[in-house]
């Protein structure tokens, strides 16, 4: 690695997805960590046009929510790609969440610009955010991932279809979602048929293709994984009884056992089943498994997150501070990990 050389890092931060606001704080944690180990920091919202771009300390959150940000003109699409910032960055550290930041589209962006940047490539991005393509490489893998059944909006007859569906295999209670969403965005817990028809429709809000997954009770637990190492296990206990978007990124909402109140044993295959699920999508640098896990220890793995939170509420950097690993320590090795890449 190169050890304690200054490096100059562009932050992305924002963009369009439903997503924005938690990427926004994720990027000024992360901005705020680097700069304070003496690296240079700019940071570029792929959703402004560069004319629009400020000094992220000006930036808070709901400054700027999805609603209020236009589609960029298309002559000014791709502005950010071919800035200053971008192209004389050692690397370029992506800090959005969901939408063309996390499927894969950005990745393939800076890939054709020739930047390096943090975290999961093009396919492995890809199929991550594809929840129903990622659960059948898991059970290749040997993972287990609760039943599920892949369908689209589409009014009285699908839902009729998927209520029939779910009544004889998948059952109730059972979970809806869109099937490439991340933050429990569009999430819905569905305990009875007379629920079905909005929680679908409520998915439907963030994407054609929908999730039905098989409820599994138990216990919310989550894997980070740091060049190849699985760290510590955290549970995670919403008092909601659901870790949802409110949940996640609302304080006080949820408490944490960091690590995880679980034996060794339970630990270790939580530990090797997240490793497992993160190599089979072909994941690098970090991302962070979630799990529930039964009150008779069977873990079920529900998706891995290739650009998981870097907020002050947020698990990787929970994981890594229970192994000893500072939040700048972490950002500033998953700079050095893109940075050192072939």
């Amino acid at each position: 690695m190169m050890g304690k050389k200054k490096m100059k890092i562009t932050v992305l931060l924002g963009g369009d997805s439903p997503e924005r606001e938690v990427s926004i704080s994720s990027g000024l944690g992360i901005i705020e960590a680097l700069r304070s180990l003496g690296h240079k920091v700019t940071a570029i919202d792929p959703a402004l046009s560069m004319d629009d771009q400020g000094e992220p300390e000006q930036v808070s959150i709901g400054d700027a929510p999805l609603d209020e940000v236009s589609p960029l003109d298309r002559d000014k699409r791709f502005e950010w790609l071919v800035s200053d910032a971008i192209l004389s960055a050692d690397v370029v550290f992506i800090a959005l969440h969901g939408g063309a930041g996390e499927d894969g589209t950005l990745q393939a962006q800076l890939e054709s610009a020739g930047v390096r940047y943090t975290g999961t490539g093009i396919m492995g991005s890809a199929l991550a955010m594809n929840k129903d393509r990622a659960k059948a490489l898991f059970d290749q893998a040997g993972v287990q991932t609760a039943p599920h059944l892949l369908t689209v909006s589409g009014g009285d007859i699908e839902t009729r279809r998927v209520l029939d569906t779910i009544e004889s295999g998948i059952g109730f209670p059972a979970i809806i979602k869109p099937n490439c969403q991340g933050s429990s965005v569009g999430f819905s817990f569905v305990p009875t048929p007379d629920k079905l028809g909005p929680a679908l429709e409520k998915a439907a809000r963030y994407g054609k293709e929908l999730l039905v997954e098989r409820f599994v009770p138990g216990r919310e637990m989550t894997v980070a994984i740091l060049d190849g190492v699985a760290l510590p296990v955290v549970e995670i206990i919403p008092f909601s009884g659901f870790y949802d978007y409110r949940s996640k990124y609302t304080k006080g909402t949820s408490r944490y056992e960091v690590p995880a109140k679980i034996d060794d044993k339970t630990a270790d295959r939580l530990r090797r089943e997240g490793l497992l699920a993160y190599n089979a999508l072909g994941c690098r640098d970090y991302a962070r498994a979630d799990f529930r896990m039964t009150d008779d220890g069977e873990p079920y793995c529900l998706e891995v997150n290739t650009l998981p939170g870097m907020t002050g509420l947020s698990l990787v950097p929970m994981a890594a501070g229970e192994a000893g690993i500072s939040f700048g320590q972490l950002v500033e090795k998953i700079c050095l990990l893109a940075l050192d890449r072939d």
